[in-house]
This record gives C-alpha cells, structure tokens and sequence, in this order.
C-alpha cells in the first residue's frame, strides 16, 4: 500500500509514517517545517518540502497513493484568536487543497486529523461522537469546516473518508520551543531550564493526554477497516482527567523541581472542561490505553533533556494585539 502523509516532519505525522514503514509500505510526505523538525522524518520517506496549499503541488505528489492522511495543520487553538487568517488559511485551505488533490488522482480513502476543538464547550463531558459541535474559536471553527467539506466533496465522487479526531498528544519528538501550543512540553521546557511553568487563569482547566504510540496504532487501522468509513471517531484516552495545575505539578514531581507555577489572565474562549469519550474507538478498533500519564510525561522529559532544552521561537506573528491579546506572547514572557 501507498500511504501518503502530510505534516510528515510533524509530531504525529512522523511516528504515523513509522509504523506504515515498519509494515513494509511505500510512504510519501510532505511538510513546510513550520510545526516540525526536518530530523523528525524517517530516512525511508520519500519527503517534500511543500506547504499543502500549494495545490498543484500536491495534486503530483499524491499521484498513486491509496491511502491519504491529513495531519498538516497549524494546530494553535489558542492563537488562532489573535492570528485567525494565518492558522484558518492552514486549516481549511490546506485541508480542501489536500481533498481535491486526493479524489482528482483516485485515492480509496482519505483520513482526515481533526481535532476535539470541534466540540466545544458541552453541557456533559466526555465529548461523544453524536454531540452537536459547537467550536468557538476559530481553530475549532475551522476544523469542523474542513470536515464538512470533507463529507461533501467525498459523497460527490465517490471517496471514502474518517474523521479522526485525536487530542491532546504527548510523547517524543513534539515540538517543544513553541510557545503557542504543547502545555507539556512547554512546562518540562521551562523547568529543565529552572524556570517556573506559566499558567492561564486559576489551572482548573481539565484535560486527557493521549501518549503518542497509544494514537498511532488506532490511526494506522483506519486505512483500511471497513467498519469506520464514514465516521467520526475520538482516538485517545478518557481516563486520567486532570488539571493544568496538576499537570504542572506532576512533571514537576518527576524532574524534582519545586513548582511554583506564574499564573496569568485566562485566554479568550478556552473551554474549561474537555474530554472526549473513547467509548466508538473501544467498540469499533479495541482501543486501550497502555501508556499511563506519568510515564507518557518521563518520554517527553527525557527527549527534551536527550535534545537539549531550548529557547521559545515567536515564529509566527500576532495579527490582532489588544488588551485581550495575552501577555505571554505580546511581552514573549516563555
């Protein structure tokens, strides 16, 4: 089987190509390196340094494939509040670019990355797959967007599609001098550095991480099992609900560092409560979580300190600044 990845030097898109190689399939990539490491690629990916806006560009580059995985995205919920036309522009431009060029060369099935910014804020957690989405930023927006031009374009001719939505992802190789995303690898940046992890608002924020190796062998299956076309599925964990706080303190815990995290304003429209259910992934792929929060968090620590702690890079530019833009990245205080 051909598999063709975009966001191929990503976090997600790099352990994804790992596992198809590791199958013996042929694995074709692409990536602008905006997200990703060039060093993130496996050797044996045929690599193309393209943006998946580049139409054209892409409609070459997936000639013969039979299996399409979207993972390219700017992937910044909170910044796409202050800097909506660069992170839409890669949400839903890319994600049509990647489509057309997908069904124009006669690809079997497309597998499209979402995010559980689709959802929202909901009166109940965990986020089930049936829940009306109600994103309200526009990352989320865009997303959903991306989605429904996804099951239109794939209903006209003839496509078949998942919508996977995995979330918040943890494990080696994300990238970790960002300052725009990544919660855990921001904060075991910062304390290998001996400094204090940031904290929007109160930290009562709760979350589920998925470590990365619990993703990508559920996202491997969906290439190819029947049962999921058509459908939108949650892949990661429902269990281990924590805070912000408590995930500050816990990556603390393991570098026995002293946490006394700096708190400042809460972001505009960050949901308090997100967590989706893995209930359809358990039923439909016999998902399970084998990589526990702890341990997934010590991997993370452990490439930081394996690649050197870094410097946060302001690589992407603030295209509203008021006095809702946060001061972590107008003052750059990361």
């Amino acid at each position: 089987m051909k598999v063709f990845i975009s966001g191929v030097a990503g976090f997600l898109g790099s352990h994804l190509a790992d596992v198809f190689l590791a199958d013996g399939h042929e694995v074709v990539g692409c990536d602008n390196l905006v997200g990703g490491y060039l060093d993130n690629v496996p050797a044996d990916v045929e690599f193309h340094q393209y943006d998946c806006t580049y139409h054209n560009s892409m409609v070459k580059i997936t000639r013969g494939c039979d299996v399409v995985y979207h993972c390219a995205a700017s992937a910044y919920e909170g910044l796409s509040v202050f800097s909506p036309f660069f992170v839409t522009k890669n949400i839903v431009q890319a994600s049509v670019s990647m489509i057309s060029a997908a069904i124009a060369n006669g690809v079997r099935r497309f597998v499209f990355c979402s995010s559980m910014a689709r959802y929202g804020t909901q009166d109940t957690v965990p986020f089930t797959e049936d829940m009306i989405p109600r994103p309200q930023d526009p990352y989320g927006i865009g997303k959903l967007s991306s989605e429904a031009l996804l099951e239109n374009l794939a209903g006209v001719h003839g496509m078949e599609y998942v919508i996977a939505v995995p979330h918040n992802i943890i494990g080696p190789r994300q990238k970790y001098d960002d300052p725009y995303r990544n919660v855990a690898s921001i904060m075991a940046n910062l304390m290998l550095q001996g400094r204090q992890p940031i904290i929007y608002g109160d930290g009562n924020q709760k979350r589920c991480f998925s470590f990365i190796q619990d993703d990508v062998k559920i996202l491997k299956r969906l290439a190819t099992e029947p049962a999921v076309n058509g459908e939108v599925i949650n892949i990661g964990p429902d269990d281990e609900f924590v805070t912000i706080r408590e995930l500050a303190e816990t990556i603390g815990e393991l570098l026995d560092f002293d946490v006394r995290p700096v708190y400042v304003r809460s972001r505009p429209q960050e949901v308090l409560l997100a967590n989706c259910s893995a209930d359809k992934a358990r039923r439909l792929l016999n998902y399970e979580t084998q990589v526990k929060l702890r341990d997934g968090l010590a991997a993370v620590i452990e490439h930081i300190r394996q690649r050197g702690p870094r410097p946060f890079k302001y690589h992407i530019d603030l295209e509203i600044i008021n006095d809702k833009t946060p001061e972590t990245w107008k003052d750059k205080l990361f």
